[in-house]
């Protein structure tokens, strides 16, 4: 597994709280495990509502189950934001925080460059592997690079979905609750 691939949640009757119709970005691997982040689960309540230095309203996500009290970024903006970590050519994550907040005060960054989350989301070594080989997640290729902070975060599984095709193409149109359907 790579940085920057995406991980797709297998479709699923069950409601995990977590990672039900969930994409994950991967960020980072190292030698104990995978960091990434759950990119399309929005919070109900913005950047500035937790951090009054940040001027401006972006959305806040729920990165994952992994320390929901450290507050993380990803962005495609390393060109401006010293100590990124690269993620792929046009994504990054982390870097100096006191210049994100004067980027995003300033208007330079937008939520279509910057994502913040709550949490991450792990896995120590082998277990990740474990999952996918359980068939729990779909490991692709993120085709979308930096774009895909400016996707609308709820089509992105459904419309990922769509282009897994097959029998996937089913579970895109499926009720969140299937059993409201």
């Amino acid at each position: 597994m790579e940085s920057g691939k995406l991980l797709i949640a297998e479709p699923s009757v069950y409601r995990d709280h977590y990672f039900h119709r969930s994409i994950v970005i991967m960020v980072e691997k190292k030698e104990s495990g995978f960091l990434g982040f759950i990119i399309n689960k929005p919070l109900s309540y913005e950047i500035k509502d937790i951090l009054p230095e940040i001027e401006i309203n972006l959305p806040l996500y729920n990165g994952g189950p992994v320390e929901q009290d450290s507050l993380f970024f990803i962005h495609n903006a390393g060109h401006l934001i010293p100590k990124s970590i690269r993620v792929d050519n046009k994504l990054f994550w982390g870097g100096e925080f006191e210049k994100v907040i004067a980027l995003v005060n300033d208007g330079v960054l937008s939520s279509e460059d910057i994502r913040f989350f709550l949490g991450y989301s792990g896995w120590s070594k082998g277990q990740l592997q474990q999952e996918i080989f359980a068939k729990s997640w779909v490991v692709v290729e993120n085709t979308f690079e930096g774009k895909i902070l400016s996707y609308q975060t709820e089509r992105l599984w459904k419309d990922q979905m769509i282009a897994l095709g097959g029998n996937y193409v089913i579970w895109s149109n499926t009720p969140e609750n299937p059993f409201h359907n």
